[in-house]
């Protein structure tokens, strides 16, 4: 298990200018939603945003992560 606040940190960390919201899901701090908005995504396709939010929490996502359900958006795209 994991604190929603530590994988926003992670989060924060990996994409620069970054707005991360993270909420988990469940109440059981194992199943998230992440919001994430940041001009690091900008021209990259939904699978490459997703590539690079799991490789920023690479070992969260080996176990302690079980559920990461994303939003990815470029600066604007988000209505």
């Amino acid at each position: 298990m994991v604190e929603p606040e530590y994988v926003e940190s992670k989060l924060k960390q990996a994409f620069s200018d970054a707005h991360v919201e993270v909420y988990d899901l469940t109440g059981t701090k194992d199943h998230y939603k992440a919001v994430i908005v940041t001009p690091d995504f900008t021209g990259k396709l939904l699978i490459k945003r997703h590539r690079m939010v799991y490789a920023a929490l690479e070992e969260e996502m080996k176990g302690p992560i079980h559920a990461l359900t994303l939003e990815t958006y470029a600066p604007g795209e988000r209505s």
